[in-house]
């Protein structure tokens, strides 16, 4: 019951929000630059409206509160979960208003990206520690290691690492919508078989809006979620593994974002130290498009990847 209400709340808010959305970018005659660099054949999804991020993350917030006072979910653990969300969306929020306001594709400089992203890890720790959250890690084949105020520095490296990953993720139509869906759903289930009502309805109310959300960003998309909405799901990703002290758990079920993210420093590296690139483009999901896959062969593989690694990783937990 409180599972079936954040998803349909999250989802109905979405579904109902997002032509809205869609039509006021679209009378401004407004959208997404697409960076020049990437594929050729994503050029024409330059103008495509961007920023979709802002009406799932209020989906969001309206089916966590509304769901958490009917069910008496309402604690801090939730509202943490949707001070990360939102702090982290204002982050990309401002970052994509840059590049609309200049048609460009860069936007925030990344020290200024970091900062900001240090600040709200750097709160959260503050907080849950009032809470009782255990200062620890999990650490398959090596047991407990108890970090004390090294996890201030774990956290903020985890949510922002997350944040970025996912970021540097949403390069296709549907992808990070797909792989959030099936991330933030296994994390309901571990919350679900911890009885972490807080976290559960959170994670719900994003599958909700993930799955609303889909139905305007697959492709061809009608609406791209923008910084705004990849790097407040990064971000809340993270903040949900540490407050199920599962944090270690997202490597498995966020392994798609982890392989993105390598595929980058990877790139970079190789170039920097041979002069020869590994892949042909990074992140990879640009290299399997020049090896001619179709964006929908591409979103589905990874999600397969993802679901696959969601699956061991609750298979080991439960």
């Amino acid at each position: 019951m409180i599972n079936g209400t954040a998803l349909i709340l999250g989802a109905l808010v979405t579904l109902v929000g997002m032509p809205q959305f869609i039509n006021y970018f679209r009378v401004r005659n407004e959208g997404q630059m697409i960076r020049e660099e990437g594929p050729k054949w994503h050029q024409k999804k330059s103008g495509t409206p961007t920023m979709g991020g802002m009406v799932f993350i209020i989906a969001i917030i309206i089916a966590s509160l509304v769901t958490g006072v009917i069910f008496h979910g309402v604690k801090v653990s939730l509202l943490m979960l949707l001070f990360v969300l939102v702090e982290f969306g204002l982050i990309g929020c401002w970052d994509d208003s840059i590049k609309l306001l200049k048609r460009q594709n860069e936007g925030f400089k990344a020290w200024q990206k970091l900062l900001g992203q240090i600040i709200g890890g750097l709160i959260f720790f503050l907080v849950i520690k009032e809470t009782g959250v255990a200062l620890q890690l999990n650490i398959p084949g090596l047991g407990i290691w108890h970090l004390g105020g090294w996890y201030a520095l774990f956290v903020i490296f985890w949510l922002t690492g997350f944040s970025n990953a996912v970021n540097l993720s949403d390069g296709l139509d549907g992808l990070v919508a797909g792989l959030s869906t099936i991330a933030f759903g296994t994390y309901a289930i571990i919350a679900a078989h911890q009885q972490n009502i807080p976290v559960m309805i959170f994670c719900m109310a994003v599958v909700g809006s993930m799955l609303g959300f889909l139905v305007f960003n697959h492709k061809p998309a009608k609406i791209f979620m923008g910084d705004m909405g990849s790097l407040a799901l990064g971000g809340a990703l993270a903040a949900v593994s540490i407050l199920l002290n599962q944090e270690l758990s997202l490597i498995l079920i966020g392994i798609v974002f982890v392989l993105e993210t390598l595929s980058v420093i990877l790139q970079v590296l190789s170039f920097k130290l041979t002069g020869h690139r590994i892949f042909k483009m990074s992140p990879i999901h640009h290299h399997f498009e020049m090896l001619g896959w179709s964006e929908w062969k591409v979103d589905i593989v990874f999600w397969i990847v993802g679901l696959i690694g969601s699956i061991i990783t609750l298979i080991s937990i439960l």
